[in-house]
């Protein structure tokens, strides 16, 4: 084996990686999105549950629990206010 060929190789295998990364970086952002728009979820169900005895309700859609997912307890604040003002 020559010089050019073990460069070749060693350059092969970092493209392979760069490419790799490319790929899963993506992946792990969908299912952290995922993740957190479930329990965003669960934060608005339990928040219904709560607010249901004094008169505060919001509803549940893929929008609001991606919100109140990301964002976390301001985030259900931020639709609270949200549904009062519109």
């Amino acid at each position: 084996m020559d010089i050019g060929t073990i460069l070749a190789f060693i350059f092969g295998l970092f493209l392979l990686y760069i490419i790799g990364m490319l790929l899963v970086v993506p992946i792990k952002l969908l299912l952290k999105l995922i993740i957190n728009g479930v329990i965003g979820g669960i934060l608005l169900l339990i928040f219904n549950l709560i607010g249901g005895f004094i008169g505060l309700k919001l509803i549940i859609n893929p929008l609001t629990a991606i919100i109140a997912g990301v964002l976390g307890i301001p985030g259900v604040i931020l639709l609270i206010i949200m549904q009062n003002i519109l």
